[in-house]
């Protein structure tokens, strides 16, 4: 049986075995952050490209309005998801009324009802013909319509129904952050005479700031990324001008440009989050934590409190679940049947597959950290960490055009040598939709299994090493039977992500190839939301279980009470982007 070399071959100096065998990992790493950076810069390099007449159709009609529609939707969901998530997180965190336990863990349901979903479901609900038009129409006696009430299908309205399902990203890092928070500070603060209200202001708000701007940073991320809510509702953004140029204009140039410029979106919300950080510290500067204290609020301020809680959770989860199911049951024989398992297998073979790579590739970057954390392995960590960042848009171009260009070269050299055809066997199979799923949820994966692996002491590493195993057999009889708990965890989240996916499938899965997400947003786009309810309630259904993990793991996150509970507040920045 061979053995591992492990000392040194002059005073000072590794052996070859132990220097090189940590590069193969390296390797590794940098082989994942370059599949990761390949769609970006297959996009960017298509800005310089001639641009054709469809371009210079787009910027002197349509282009302005993109991105303007794009910089207002922004704009309104991050003062939404702010308005509605700070004020939830101090309530539960530091009031006491009725309910605080329920909406503590109640609050992130949202989280598991797709951005077109909710969509789809409030317009059957407040349309011409939907059930609340209606009954106020038999009610008030009028025969016409209700011009006064104001068209869900509009701008405001797709900013309403992201914030209702964004929220909780600014919810539970502001949660976190203000757990975290000293009695002490906000103790000074109450003896200089500062009040609840404005100790908050001014105290505990600004601690809380870089947990802030991060939740804020993830939901205006999802929200240049949605596609099918703002399609539905007839908002012209970048998301929904690449589609409509690749597909229906069919020209490959002008859509990856219309991409690289979202990508210039992102890149700047990402700049600009780093960049309001600047050098200050927002560090406590007292190691003893005591229980917060909790304001009592009675009477009025008790009833502010629970409507303040349960209004996002009634109208971001219970009434458009409620609706779903309503019009599932009575609609059963519309949906249910042969075709819905086939519906079921196939998404739930792609989210389990995609969820079971990204959990390997996620170890196989954060074990590459471990063995050897130099700077340029720090890099290829970081880069491959940025494809959360990538709208799915803009990664299903950047990934098709060069998915193609092998196919039809390959198509060439078969038939010119071969007398034979292969197909499309990149771009028109499910290794491009499959390769999407990894490049844009890997960053989900990574973070849970990161932070699970820091948490193995380094003592172990020496003793199996000293036992004559290698890193491979270090990491898969050591590490991973340790972490699997948060392995699971980690594919949960992936599997569920790419359940609800829908853009890059939309753009990327093969012909006669439908899944949930892409089979709700066909059937609601032909205004068949009966038949739609029951593959859009199977994803709410399955959304739900992440979510439980997630309030369960983050019930306490207190430092200083025993149990941190780290992996349930890691599991939301799992969508972390650098």
């Amino acid at each position: 049986m061979a053995t591992i070399d492990t000392t040194a071959d002059a005073p000072g100096r590794l052996s070859a075995a132990r220097i090189m065998r940590p590069q193969i990992w390296n390797i590794l790493a940098w082989l994942i952050a370059f599949a990761v950076a390949f769609p970006i810069l297959v996009v960017f390099s298509n800005v310089f490209a001639a641009k054709g007449a469809i371009w210079s159709h787009l910027a002197e009609t349509v282009l302005p309005s993109y991105v303007g529609n794009s910089i207002l939707l922004s704009v309104g969901v991050g003062i939404g998801v702010l308005l509605i998530g700070v004020p939830a997180a101090w309530m539960v965190t530091l009031c006491r009324f009725p309910g605080r336990r329920l909406f503590d863990w109640a609050l992130l349901l949202p989280m598991a009802m797709p951005a077109y979903v909710i969509a789809y479901t409030y317009t059957g609900l407040l349309d011409y013909a939907g059930p609340a038009q209606t009954a106020l129409r038999d009610v008030l006696g009028l025969e016409g319509g209700l011009r006064w009430i104001p068209d869900i299908r509009s701008l405001p309205g797709a900013i309403v129904m992201l914030v209702l399902v964004l929220y909780p990203y600014v919810y539970l890092l502001a949660r976190a952050a203000f757990l975290e928070q000293s009695a002490c500070v906000l103790e000074v603060s109450r003896t200089l005479g500062c009040s609840p209200w404005r100790g908050f202001w001014r105290v505990a708000l600004p601690l809380a700031r870089p947990a802030l701007v991060a939740g804020v940073a993830l939901a205006l991320m999802e929200a240049l990324n949605d596609f099918g809510t703002v399609q539905y509702f007839g908002v012209d953004t970048l998301a929904t001008g690449i589609y409509r140029v690749w597909r229906g204009m069919g020209d490959a140039t002008a859509g990856a440009q219309l991409a690289a410029l979202l990508l210039v979106f992102v890149f700047v919300l990402l700049a600009l989050e780093r960049w309001s950080r600047g050098r200050r510290s927002f560090a406590h500067s007292t190691t003893r934590y005591r229980p917060l204290p909790r304001y009592q609020l009675t009477g009025p301020h008790a009833l502010g409190a629970v409507l303040g809680c349960a209004v996002p959770v009634t109208f971001g989860f219970l009434l458009p679940a409620s609706v779903l199911l309503y019009w599932a049951i009575v609609n059963i024989d519309a949906w249910a049947g042969e075709k819905f398992l086939v519906l079921i297998r196939n998404s739930f073979f792609m989210a389990g597959f995609a969820a079971l790579l990204a959990v390997c590739l996620a170890s196989i970057l954060a074990y590459a950290l471990r063995l050897h954390p130099t700077r340029p392995t720090q890099w290829a960590v970081r880069i491959a960490s940025l494809g959360y960042a990538i709208p799915g848009p803009v990664l299903a171009i950047g990934i098709l055009l060069p998915f193609a260009a092998i196919d039809h070269t390959l198509n060439a050299w078969a038939k010119a040598t071969l007398g034979i055809s292969p197909g499309l066997i990149l771009s028109g199979t499910l290794v491009a939709v499959t390769f999407a799923y990894l490049v844009r949820f890997l960053t989900v994966s990574l973070n849970v299994v990161e932070a699970s692996l820091g948490k193995v002491t380094r003592s172990m590493d020496f003793a199996a090493r000293s036992l004559g195993r290698t890193p491979f057999r270090t990491l898969t009889d050591v590490h991973l039977p340790i972490m699997r708990g948060s392995l699971l965890t980690a594919g949960i989240v992936v599997f569920v992500d790419v359940l609800k996916e829908l853009p890059a499938t939309l753009v990327l899965r093969p012909f006669n190839f439908d899944t949930l997400a892409t089979t709700t947003y066909n059937l609601a786009s032909d205004e068949r939301l009966a038949e739609a309810a029951g593959p859009a309630l199977a994803m709410v259904a399955v959304g739900i279980l992440p979510v439980y993990l997630m309030a369960r793991a983050s019930a306490v996150a207190r430092p200083g009470q025993g149990n941190l509970a780290e992996d349930g507040d890691k599991m939301l920045m799992t969508k972390q982007y650098a």
